[in-house]
């Protein structure tokens, strides 16, 4: 009999299955929102989403107020900005193409950014909207041949790739690329979702003598799809089982294989629809038989419980150690606590309730007594060790609850799997207490996935927290203006200023700078961990610096001054410091005026710490103000050349 093999790879990719997800838990929580588009390229599933209360729509403002959820396609930088404007914004831009916004965005103004892929989908639109250089798109080698050709191409060139491109496809043209343009720095931005899929596809294609492709006419990789089948073997491409011709398996012989693959936007109802209906289709002499999809479905009374074995579970009933719950075979099953879930504070009622039905898989089975034990936690970690690894893909951060502190590190449970972060990996500083992070949710990225010795899962708190300042650098050098003003803490102290942390970087306060009164050593103003306000006086992008100053402009004592003294003046002052050339007398705080030698006396004055020395309070002859230099001019002997003659 002919034979049905689905593709191992097909149907819901991560990035569509995650905008899902966001998209109906923000419409249960908001009664509806509306989406930038459809949300995902297949007929029938956007149906299905409506009755759910997603709408579609093109433009945030027909929104008008609810919540606007941006697609997994990703959207460019200003259509997400507008919507920001006007609504509330679920970002459900898959975590891969989110990646590919950040290469584009990080192109130089005077670079060249190339996409490889349709022009007119939704995702090459945004890649190109997150660029801030000039962009481009190809689809083939001889198009970007001819950019180069056309004189229009600037350095640095960066060349990155849709995440649903053909991957042999892809590999020649960047070979080529390589060889003749080795300027290019190319991107593999296919997503590992995708490129499997596509493997699977064209695998099951070359064994199989007909392919039925499943999925929405306007899906990027679903067509791709159809293309690699078409190449290798017939290929139908549906949309639903209701699509598929009547004679579809005229001519097959009997021990032929029928494929079925899906795209990216296909739901598994659909695939096992077409699955059903091409079962039907070659057994309908047997209504009865019924394939191994269905078998999973129908009832376990007759089961045999092995080791190893994974099964649906009912639980019946909850105490403090275990859950006991129903199997449908002959043995009772029970699940204890350590088996339920990794984290060690949770209990039995936290994890499980009565009714819940749960993936579990038998550990031990003991016919004497009737009972079967079963372990939740290792089926969870298993999925968990699945996804985990897409998230390593993606470079997605996520987040986690620190539930140990073990020797070298600590423990996070993400979805019900152990991840350890190295104590080098937490962030916390050296000789710092990492007992604090205990009971606390962090935010990490995985780093490492292993399934030996029953799976390995390393996180690290401290890329998670690299990213976020690399973020917030990148906002702030954005932002930045002269005058702008931030309280930031001291973070150290030089002979020449001190460095202050104003949140995304630390910027220099010159000893000069940090007060309007005379300063001898900084640490005689400010000490490390002092909060301080600044202001800023320039700034380097490419040097990445910025200068800052704490003086107020509201306190300038040279304000002050002008204000209430003028030239001419005769007033009081204290001698602060002594030079080869004059002495420096301090008007009012902040503002001194120098004496010259030649002013001090009369008579002709050789060494001037023989007449004056620090602390004295002089009168004295204001006799010039520079506005501005904002420098004053004082003198002791006008004050003897005023004074009038003695009568003789």
């Amino acid at each position: 009999m002919m034979k049905i093999e689905i593709a191992d790879k097909a149907g819901f990719c991560f990035g569509v299955k995650r905008a899902i997800e966001f998209a109906e838990n923000a419409a249960a929580k908001y009664g509806e929102v509306f989406t930038l588009g459809e949300l995902i390229h297949n007929e029938r599933a956007v149906e299905e989403l409506e009755k759910k209360g997603i709408h579609a729509i093109e433009n945030a403002e027909d929104a008008h107020g609810k919540p606007v959820v941006i697609r997994s396609h990703g959207v460019p930088k200003s259509v997400e900005e507008a919507a920001r404007k006007c609504s509330e914004v679920v970002d459900a831009t898959c975590p891969f193409v989110k990646q590919i916004h950040k290469v584009a965005a990080s192109v130089p103004e005077h670079g060249t950014l190339i996409v490889l892929g349709d022009r007119a989908h939704p995702e090459v639109i945004g890649i190109v909207g997150n660029a801030n250089c000039q962009a481009f798109t190809a689809k083939t080698f001889s198009e970007i041949d001819e950019l180069f050709a056309s004189d229009k191409i600037r350095q640095p060139v960066v060349m990155v790739v849709q995440t649903t491109f053909d991957s042999s496809v892809f590999s020649d043209i960047a070979r080529k690329v390589r060889e003749k343009f080795s300027c290019v720095d190319i991107h593999h931005t296919i997503c590992t979702a995708t490129a499997q899929r596509q493997k699977s596809a064209r695998e099951l294609a070359n064994r199989a003598a007909l392919m039925i492709v499943v999925g929405g006419r306007s899906s990027s990789n679903t067509r791709k799809l159809a293309e690699i089948c078409e190449s290798c073997t017939k290929t139908v491409f549906v949309t639903s089982a209701e699509e598929i011709p009547p004679q579809i398996i005229d001519g097959l012989q009997a021990d032929d294989i029928i494929g079925i693959t899906a795209g990216a936007s296909t739901p598994a109802y659909t695939i096992k629809e077409v699955h059903d209906k091409m079962n039907e289709k070659i057994t309908k002499n047997n209504e009865n038989e019924e394939d191994f999809a269905s078998l999973l479905e129908q009832d376990q009374s007759f089961n045999r419980l092995y080791n190893g074995k994974r099964v649906k579970a009912t639980v019946v009933s909850v105490s403090k150690k275990e859950a006991v719950v129903e199997v449908g075979a002959k043995q009772t099953g029970y699940i204890v606590r350590d088996e339920l879930t990794n984290d060690p504070t949770a209990e039995v009622s936290d994890v499980v309730k009565v009714g819940d039905v749960i993936d579990a898989v038998v550990i031990k089975v003991d016919d004497s007594v009737g009972t079967a034990e079963l372990s939740k936690k290792r089926v969870d970690a298993q999925l968990g060790l699945e996804k985990l690894e897409e998230v390593k893909e993606s470079g997605e951060t996520v987040e986690g609850k620190v539930t140990q502190v073990v020797k070298g590190g600590i423990i996070v449970i993400y979805e019900n799997t152990r991840v350890f972060i190295p104590a080098s990996h937490t962030g916390v500083p050296r000789g710092g207490k990492i007992e604090e992070l205990q009971g606390k949710t962090v935010k990490f990225k995985i780093i490492e996935v292993s399934n030996e010795r029953g799976g390995r899962v390393v996180g690290s708190i401290r890329q998670a927290n690299r990213e976020v300042r690399d973020a917030e650098r990148a906002k702030f050098w954005e932002n930045i203006e002269v005058g702008q003003k931030f309280e930031g803490v001291v973070r150290s102290i030089e002979n020449y200023g001190v460095f202050v942390d104003i949140g995304a970087v630390d910027g220099l306060v010159h000893t000069a700078d940090l007060t309007w009164n005379r300063v001898g050593h900084p640490k005689d103003i400010v000490k490390v961990g002092d909060k301080i306000n600044v202001i800023v006086k320039s700034y380097d992008p490419e040097k990445k610096r910025v200068s800052l100053s704490a003086k107020d402009p509201d306190d300038n004592p040279w304000t002050k001054f002008v204000a209430e003294y003028a030239k001419g003046d005769v007033i009081k002052a204290t001698i602060v410091s002594i030079t080869e050339f004059g002495a420096f007398a301090q008007i009012i705080p902040g503002v001194d005026g120098l004496i010259h030698i030649s002013q001090i006396s009369t008579e002709r004055v050789a060494d001037i710490n023989s007449v004056l020395k620090v602390g004295d309070v002089v009168d004295v002859k204001i006799i010039d103000i520079d506005e501005d230099k904002n420098r004053v001019s004082l003198s002791i002997r006008a004050l003897s050349e005023d004074a009038p003659a003695d009568d003789e």
